[in-house]
């Protein structure tokens, strides 16, 4: 389980298991130096009094009878507490200490015990962009799933399928993937846990060209999943978060007429965005994206959720508009997705 291993009152995680496995709540004084080594610098970092942080660390260090301390991210500690046949796990709610925390407590022997007689049933993936949940579905009951267990997910805006062997064995999963592949291949992007931002990045290093963005409505969200995947920097040289007519005018060099004529937000001044992060930043291959996230802004002809697309590479351009429902970190991330996925399109074919 993970989360409500914090300092404040509501976190009672600990106390619920300690209940639930019969054990006393007990002070781990090891621990507690731990907590307070971490917590003295935070509280110095802050210009706070550890004096306000002291209960709370007495709190995340009292933990059941017998309990494993795995470690620490942050100043919650990771658990393991044994209860009859079971193991349970308490982690830290974050994701990033969740995340950090993890690889040691597959570590532990008496976990690996259990993962070890586990056997996870083998997978296909397949990965859409750009159809609907419907038609993915519908394509998964025309190709027959009995005897597989399929699931079927959209997220971040795309569609995700999983398919897990069954009693009917490998053989009858592989010839279900293949049939729905075969149903939507003009959406299937991927048969790997990859994601866009990888295989963007991936398909450019292996090109050996490299990559800019310009954005107005995202606000350098693009840029932002690129930089997250280690080893981007071999591809991706900068963006330019252009705001302000000025800076697309004069950074990005998009030309006034087009502005005054067609506006920020139009197909014309996408493609000059792009156009102009590939001049100005050297680079094979641009996109940019420019709209209206809302609340406000929209106008007659050009509502909220209106976004223009645009990228360019050795090739050729390829551009896309949306028009999204919702609110604006909605429409912000969607519009981010989009433009990676125009991008991946561009790029494996380059």
């Amino acid at each position: 389980m993970s989360g409500g291993l914090g300092p404040t009152h509501d976190d009672i995680t600990v106390e619920m298991v300690a209940r639930a496995t019969g054990r006393e709540l007990v002070h781990d004084v090891a621990l507690h130096r731990q907590i307070e080594q971490r917590s003295r610098v935070a509280a110095g970092r802050l210009g706070r009094p550890y004096s306000e942080f002291e209960p709370g660390v007495t709190k995340q260090a009292t933990v059941p009878e017998g309990a494993t301390v795995v470690g620490l991210s942050g100043t919650a500690p990771a658990l393991i507490v044994e209860c009859g046949a079971c193991m349970v796990v308490t982690l830290p709610g974050p994701p990033r200490e969740l995340q950090a925390l993890w690889p040691a407590v597959l570590e532990v022997p008496d976990i690996r015990v259990i993962l070890d007689r586990a056997h996870p049933a083998p997978r296909h993936v397949l990965r859409f962009y750009g159809v609907p949940e419907s038609s993915v579905a519908a394509a998964i009951a025309a190709a027959g799933g009995e005897g597989a267990d399929v699931t079927i997910c959209a997220r971040d805006f795309e569609i995700h399928v999983d398919i897990f062997e069954g009693d009917a064995g490998p053989r009858h999963a592989a010839r279900l993937a293949h049939a729905i592949a075969q149903a939507l291949p003009d959406y299937l992007y991927a048969t790997t846990e990859s994601t866009v931002e990888e295989l963007v990045l991936a398909s450019c290093a292996a090109r050996g060209i490299r990559l800019a963005t310009a954005e107005s409505c995202t606000g350098g969200l693009i840029a932002e999943r690129l930089t997250a995947i280690p080893g981007a920097s071999e591809v991706f040289v900068g963006g330019v978060v252009a705001y302000a007519d000025d800076v697309k005018a004069g950074i990005l060099g998009v030309p006034a007429d087009v502005l005054r004529t067609h506006g920020a937000v139009s197909a014309e001044t996408a493609l000059a965005m792009a156009h102009g992060a590939r001049a100005r930043l050297g680079v094979e291959v641009a996109v940019a994206v420019t709209g209206i996230a809302g609340p406000g802004g929209a106008t007659d002809g050009k509502p909220v959720g209106l976004v223009f697309l645009h990228a360019v590479g050795p090739r050729g351009d390829r551009s896309a508009v949306l028009d999204v429902p919702g609110d604006r970190e909605t429409i912000r991330r969607r519009a981010a997705t989009a433009a990676l996925h125009l991008c991946r399109t561009l790029v494996t074919e380059s």
